[in-house]
């Protein structure tokens, strides 16, 4: 990071507080943060706080990294597609289809450069646990990804080793890619946690991009990724998990996570949603990217059955977890 873009972060505080815990009509915990939708022709419909200021996107990349590998020529399953942008549970359809991009592709888990970890859902992970399993790299939640990065290697004759260099012609392929969707130069490079680069980007320029995928004809690079994730939801998270509840809930929409608290949200008209809680805190993305999408006019009865469950005290509810009411409208 330069000293410019590092002060250009140190500037950038002005997170707003937008989800609240209330416990018997006290206000118990705020999550802080910035957020930003977007109208079809990308003009600003709603903001919150800094959305214009770098952050990593994190996991919420991964859609965007599978356009490049279509570019690099990947071709596989629709279903094995939905995988390769996930931030999956790490259950057996998971761990089966990334090995199963590896084997079409002549490889095996050996040429995987991830992190190794346990499975990210929590009953995958506890039948995972009573298995007598440990950490691999095909149950870390970015092993469809990765299995896809190493066979696109082997298609296009990179070397497979190093395929994470961000000098690598996979990555500077990437790179290139997440460039021209957000319309934005990366203001940072680092790490994610799964070992790949990662570029820092706007709240805007990742709706932007959001926008654009969502509403994609289904024969470009961008719509084959985008109606992969939303045919087989199961395959981008799993079974309890909000991205894949949202994505059923509302048909044509696309949804993505990200660690430290990141939601993005494509519409198939080509708006809009970016949300990062300060904090990191995952349980608030949702309550308040619920209350934009109402605000933009979906469906509030299909959004209704996603609703964060109600604050317990002895067993009962007394409280809720909720949306702030800090927008600005355009």
């Amino acid at each position: 990071m330069t000293k410019e873009t590092m002060e250009m972060v140190k500037q950038a505080t002005r997170h707003v507080p937008l989800v609240e815990q209330t416990r018997d009509g006290l206000v118990e915990s705020i999550h802080y943060g910035s957020l930003v939708a977007l109208n079809a022709d990308g003009s600003t419909a709603l903001e919150a706080g800094e959305p214009d200021a770098p952050m990593y996107p994190r996991s919420s990349l991964k859609p965007l990294q599978a356009v490049a590998l279509l570019k690099a020529g990947l071709d596989i399953p629709e279903r094995l597609l939905a995988l390769t942008a996930a931030s999956h549970s790490g259950g057996k359809d998971h761990r089966d289809g990334a090995a199963e991009i590896l084997k079409i592709h002549g490889l095996t888990e050996a040429a995987l450069a991830n992190s190794t970890d346990l499975p990210y859902g929590f009953n995958e992970r506890n039948q995972w646990l009573r298995e007598g399993n440990g950490p691999t790299r095909l149950a870390q939640n970015c092993s469809g990804k990765h299995a896809s990065m190493a066979s696109v290697c082997v298609i296009n004759g990179w070397p497979v080793e190093g395929y994470l260099h961000p000098e690598h012609p996979l990555q500077v392929l990437v790179r290139d890619t997440i460039t021209e969707l957000t319309g934005e130069d990366a203001a940072a490079v680092s790490t994610d946690g799964c070992g790949t680069p990662l570029f820092a980007h706007s709240l805007h320029a990742m709706a932007r991009a959001y926008g654009r995928l969502a509403s994609a004809d289904e024969q470009t690079n961008e719509g084959k990724v985008a109606h992969a994730m939303r045919r087989h939801p199961d395959m981008v998270a799993g079974e309890g998990r909000d991205v894949t509840a949202l994505m059923r809930a509302v048909p044509g929409l696309l949804a993505k996570d990200g660690f430290e608290g990141l939601q993005l949200v494509g519409l198939a008209d080509g708006r809009a949603v970016a949300v990062k809680i300060s904090d990191g805190g995952d349980r608030a993305r949702m309550p308040i990217t619920l209350e934009v999408l109402r605000r933009l006019g979906l469906d509030g009865g299909n959004l209704d059955t996603l609703q964060s469950p109600p604050v317990l005290g002895g067993g009962l509810p007394v409280g809720e977890l909720r949306a702030g009411h800090i927008f600005t409208t355009n």
